[in-house]
């Protein structure tokens, strides 16, 4: 564990319960693999550490977003680990990939031809995945294209590892697109049926059995999200964000708080002024002002309302009810036990990956280790 000299502004990451969760989605999926997305850094909480504390869990198979994360995550991982790159083929990019064990997620007939070229070229059927659209209309390869005879050839240059497609609604279980979507992946992965097959994200793994295939590849869930809207949330949580008291003082009634001026105190109040704003990833839009109500940060448990506008790097809170009060140079929770990063998201009018993602390098950073289970 790494620790800060003074008091400030403190991210901890338990890489324990994102041990936790992964062998909690891995006992759900039985019969299948369970993979971990480490994308984005590994959604904010850094990949340089959670990558090898998934792998000491026992996770083999890795997804990243770009060529540029899968040459991050290449050292930090086991030479047998393999790693696939979600956006593909870079143009002219298929040595650097090949060179350092890298698996491009093929989701686009020229990237199946530029792959396949290079294969043929130095006589080595190089692995990849095949991403089937099955509805997202986003990346994707779609029947017409690989079913086509003239494409034929491609398929026998190199090695289709993983077939996989993307859920669009998994997080709503009654969607009427996860049964279409999991109807289609079922026919599309018959063209390659000694491949490996995956459809299963973090919602997907709680639909059932019929979506886990050969591989699941979890990725909010890992890091403490809710995987299904409107459910209990079984996840452990990962991220505690806490932030430091730079002032405390007392404001008059009816006076202002913040940019704009439009929070006026309704009585004699405490106010605590602490070191976190939007360039920290704090969402601006968890302010208050103009009757609408913002967030809440919480001290020993007690949630404390914000005043005002979020503004670049400070937050302002009323802590007149709280007993204790926080005081100068106490950390009080930004995120935590009881303020979670689905609450926070909802609040925020957006969704906890991006909490997470959004979370600033200003932070201290410390990991709480993951058990030694070996």
């Amino acid at each position: 564990m790494t620790s800060s000299p003074a008091a400030e502004a403190t991210l901890t990451i338990n890489l324990e319960a994102i041990a936790s969760n992964y062998r909690l989605l891995a006992a759900k999926c039985p019969k299948a693999q369970c993979a971990a997305v480490v994308k984005a850094d590994s959604y904010g909480t850094g990949m340089a550490q959670v990558a090898p504390a998934l792998e000491r869990a026992d996770c083999q198979t890795f997804f990243v977003a770009t060529l540029k994360e899968g040459l991050q995550l290449r050292p930090l991982l086991q030479d047998q680990s393999d790693i696939y790159i979600f956006n593909g083929l870079p143009i002219g990019r298929a040595a650097l990939l090949a060179s350092n064990g890298l698996r491009p997620v093929l989701g686009d007939m020229a990237e199946v031809r530029e792959w396949a070229g290079f294969c043929r070229q130095h006589n080595s059927p190089f692995p990849a995945a095949l991403h089937f659209d099955t509805g997202m209309n986003r990346l994707g390869l779609v029947p017409a294209e690989f079913a086509d005879p003239a494409n034929d050839d491609l398929f026998t240059d190199f090695s289709p590892a993983l077939v996989m497609s993307h859920l669009a609604c998994g997080d709503t279980p009654d969607h009427p697109m996860n049964r279409a979507q999991l109807h289609h992946f079922r026919q599309l992965r018959q063209v390659f049926p000694g491949a490996t097959a995956c459809l299963a994200n973090s919602a997907g793994i709680f639909l059932g059995e019929d979506y886990h295939f050969d591989m699941v590849r979890p990725g909010i869930a890992l890091y403490g999200g809710c995987p299904v809207e409107n459910t209990e949330n079984p996840m452990a949580q990962v991220a505690f964000l806490q932030a430091q008291v730079l002032k405390v003082k007392t404001v008059p009634k009816g006076q202002p708080v913040g940019y704009g001026g439009n929070t006026l105190m309704a009585r004699d109040s405490i106010v605590a002024t602490l070191d976190v704003g939007y360039a920290d990833g704090y969402h601006r839009q968890l302010g208050a002002g103009l009757g609408h109500q913002g967030a809440s940060v919480a001290f020993q448990g007690q949630k404390c309302p914000l005043l005002g506008r979020v503004s670049m790097d400070l937050l302002t809170v009323d802590i007149t009810d709280a007993s204790p009060a926080p005081k100068r140079g106490d950390l009080v929770e930004i995120i935590g036990s009881t303020i979670t990063i689905d609450a926070l998201a909802s609040q925020a009018n957006t969704i906890s990956y991006e909490i997470l993602t959004s979370l600033g390098r200003r932070y201290a950073r410390n990991y709480q280790p993951a058990k030694d289970t070996s």
